[in-house]
């Protein structure tokens, strides 16, 4: 696990702790439980793939902790309707403060702009976060394999499900992955960044293909940046994607979702 990654979950951990200060578990679960309106995130996607498209999950966030600022004028609302007018299945909205600079009234404007379903990009440590996820508006989380043990994996997924939400799973090589084909979600995330080097490629989706069974939807994450990356991992049988850095730094973010899926 990478120095940044253990920081990271370190201050979820206070987090966590502080806002049940604030909030008891049992009122949110009652105030998310209340709501009615959740969107189908994976049905989404598959809507997009079955019409012959790329599914891409877009996502909306300032800053990164390796690249910084990623945007200046930062308008998740905006943001959200570009994403929507130009082809994207799906938003994922960063609400870590520390570290990406987002924020929970993010996720909030961005869903409220559009019709589109939204991911809640954060770091899941304790089912309280999850089912904050839900009362904020979230219609999927995201259980990234290395900042958990399979009992948690396991746990939280059912805790996102009973709540109605769908469950993106993510893996960086085979080991994690075992552990996330033992859960039921056929959302499976393949980030193509090395959490070790920090370095990049394609080829890790690519790779890991072998081992996944018919059933799961592959979403390859990180470094798909040009038109030919799209289509490289379309002719594996990859067509779903997570998509940020490239979409943040264009000045028109739905033109550059529009050019990457032409």
């Amino acid at each position: 696990m990478s120095d940044i990654l253990n920081k990271i979950l370190a201050v979820k951990f206070q987090e966590v702790t502080a806002q049940r200060l604030l909030r008891s578990e049992s009122e949110l679960l009652t105030q998310a439980q209340a709501r009615k309106d959740v969107r189908g995130f994976a049905q989404a996607i598959e809507s997009k793939i079955a019409a012959g498209r790329p599914g891409v999950i877009a996502e909306i966030k300032k800053a990164s902790p390796s690249k910084g600022i990623l945007r200046e004028n930062f308008q998740p609302a905006e943001i959200a309707q570009s994403y929507a007018q130009h082809g994207a299945a799906c938003l994922s909205v960063l609400t870590d403060v520390q570290f990406f600079q987002g924020a929970d009234d993010y996720l909030r404007q961005a869903r409220a702009a559009c019709a589109l379903p939204v991911l809640r990009k954060d770091f899941m440590v304790d089912p309280y976060q999850i089912i904050a996820a839900r009362a904020m508006g979230a219609d999927c989380i995201l259980l990234i394999v290395s900042a958990l043990t399979q009992t948690q994996l396991n746990e939280f997924e059912a805790c996102a499900f009973d709540l109605g939400m769908d469950v993106l799973v993510e893996v960086h090589d085979a080991k994690e992955l075992d552990m996330a084909l033992q859960m039921k979600t056929s959302l499976l995330g393949i980030n193509n960044r090395n959490l070790r080097t920090f370095e990049t490629s394609l080829q890790n989706t690519i790779d890991l293909l072998p081992r996944i069974p018919a059933g799961k939807r592959v979403v390859t994450e990180s470094g798909i940046l040009h038109p030919e990356d799209v289509q490289k991992m379309r002719q594996h049988d990859v067509h779903a994607f997570l998509v940020g850095e490239a979409f943040m730094r264009a000045k028109e973010p739905g033109e550059e979702l529009a050019r990457l899926i032409a």
